[in-house]
């Protein structure tokens, strides 16, 4: 009766593994492991819509990697984050060096929606900046982020994306952070 449940479960385990290898991400395609660097330049808003008009010396480095997973039914990916943000000098009141932080965070994003090659995706993280100021009063960063993607071929991706991390009002001093950019993913 062992012998038998064990091997059930084994041709269980196996056909839900070759399912899972069949079945197409969004964001990964049919590969396990995506890999993606992004550049951001840093606008000065608390928020990301309606477009940035005051753009800012402030520039954001983001190196992510990421699974394929689904939320709710949608494809989703999982990722681990390290960034970098760079300010450079002073504009409309604040100074940017002082902005020159490195971040650390865990974040997922959803599919909206998706046509052929192209897609859109929104996303959500937390996780920890080395140290807090007077711009945004707290280590605890959370981020939200709108993502437009374009699929070049099975492994290569180009996305567009609007950043926004904040305290979430952990902290009297919020002014948060807030990027647009560029990125490019590589799936295998």
């Amino acid at each position: 009766m062992k012998k038998t449940i064990v091997a059930l479960l084994t041709v269980i385990l196996l056909a839900s593994s070759a399912f899972a290898a069949t079945t197409r991400n969004t964001f990964t395609g049919y590969y396990k492991n995506q890999i993606a660097f992004n550049f951001g330049q840093g606008i000065d808003s608390g928020f990301l819509l309606p477009p940035p008009l005051k753009p800012v010396p402030f520039y954001l480095f983001h190196l992510q990697y990421s699974q394929p997973t689904t939320f709710f039914g949608l494809p989703a990916r999982q990722s681990i984050n390290i960034a970098q943000t760079m300010g450079f000098g002073k504009k409309y009141g604040w100074d940017w060096d002082k902005y020159t932080i490195p971040m650390v965070f865990l974040s997922g994003d959803v599919r909206l929606s998706e046509y052929k090659n192209i897609y859109v995706s929104a996303g959500a993280g937390v996780g920890m900046q080395a140290q807090q100021n007077e711009r945004l009063g707290a280590k605890l960063i959370f981020q939200f982020k709108l993502v437009g993607g374009y699929h070049i071929n099975n492994n290569w991706a180009l996305e567009l994306f609007m950043h926004h991390f904040s305290n979430g009002n952990t902290a009297p001093e919020n002014y948060s952070y807030a990027f647009y950019g560029l990125g490019v993913t590589y799936s295998f």
